[in-house]
């Protein structure tokens, strides 16, 4: 219940402070994160670490298939064999809207 009050106040807070800060302020750091995003600096580092996400994920893969084995259902391996070949598919993009490089 705590938690929940002090999302409510948040919000009660984040909204009075918004509509005083106006729409210029808010065209203004739209402005700034759009600008923040499209640095290729922040696009590299982004690309790196969700290129590091997909490595150490193929490697748990393997790893949690080694000690599971036959333990999970058949419905369940079909699946997840699905998803890493639709991933590993053309390599244009994933569903994630990032490059597969």
């Amino acid at each position: 219940m705590r938690y929940r009050l002090t999302f409510i106040a948040g919000v009660a807070v984040g909204y009075v402070l918004g509509t005083r800060a106006g729409r210029e302020r808010y065209e203004q750091l739209r402005k700034a994160a759009r600008q923040f995003a499209q640095n290729p600096a922040v696009r590299n580092t982004c690309e790196t670490a969700a290129q590091s996400g997909r490595e150490f994920a193929g490697k748990a893969y393997h790893a949690v298939g080694e000690k599971v084995g036959d333990k999970v259902p058949a419905s369940v391996s079909d699946r997840v064999r699905s998803f890493r070949g639709r991933a590993a598919g053309n390599g244009v993009e994933d569903d994630w809207g990032t490059t597969n490089t």
